[in-house]
């Protein structure tokens, strides 16, 4: 097992650089709407969603009403449900660690297990876990130090949380250098300035979602073609 410890600690060393530092912002941001250190934590460990808890913070912040906090977490999650598709026969081995292993399938964790060679002698299974494990275990430090922080430290925090933008921003940069079509970038941008200017900044954003899953669903076989 000290094997697959170590193996896994290496393995998530670029994943914790993002998450200690994003996590840390999210925790001064919930911080400063309000809520202390141990919404921080039990956020990261039953919700942890990365973007879906900033999105979360403005949801509560603003009394959102439920339903639009249900749809609006669907669609910002519903990447996961493709992530899970190709870990269902996979995860299922693994016994009693299949709840949380479906819990922590965040983005980077779902590219880290999609990409990791494994040595010999080591146990796929433990290494997976453990990845998983480590990748949570640094979304919680930077949350908790971000929101200790932001009671403790006496500034100004205004525009932490673009944070999260700037992450979006870098997320839509990637695709757009790396897939080999910009429809789905294009398609991204163009179902959230349009629902922008006719919905209005409180409700674009659960609108743009949904028409941007439904153009991409629609266009799929094109899609598939050109990748």
């Amino acid at each position: 097992m000290r094997k697959e410890l170590r193996f896994a600690l290496k393995t998530t060393i670029p994943v914790a650089c993002g998450y200690i530092f994003l996590g840390t912002a999210f925790g001064i941001l919930i911080s400063n709407a309000g809520y202390g250190p141990v919404w921080a934590l039990l956020s990261s460990v039953f919700v942890y969603a990365g973007s879906m808890q900033f999105v979360m913070v403005a949801l509560l912040s603003s009394a959102a009403p439920l339903a639009a906090v249900a749809v609006t977490t669907f669609l910002v999650n519903a990447r996961h449900i493709f992530y899970g598709l190709g870990f269902v026969e996979r995860f299922r081995g693994m016994g009693a660690k299949l709840p949380y292993m479906v819990l922590s399938l965040t983005d980077e964790t779902y590219s880290v297990l999609c990409s990791v060679s494994y040595p010999a002698g080591l146990s796929e299974d433990r290494c997976a876990f453990f990845i998983s494990l480590f990748d949570q275990f640094y979304w919680i430090l930077g949350s908790v130090l971000g929101a200790a922080a932001g009671q403790l430290i006496p500034f100004d925090m205004a525009g932490v949380d673009f944070a999260m933008t700037a992450l979006f921003v870098v997320i839509f940069v990637d695709q757009w250098r790396q897939y080999p079509s910009h429809i789905p970038a294009v398609t991204g941008a163009g179902c959230a300035i349009a629902s922008l200017l006719i919905f209005g900044p409180a409700n674009f954003l659960p609108v743009a979602l949904a028409a941007a899953v439904g153009i991409l669903i629609a266009l799929r076989g094109k899609l598939e073609e050109g990748a």
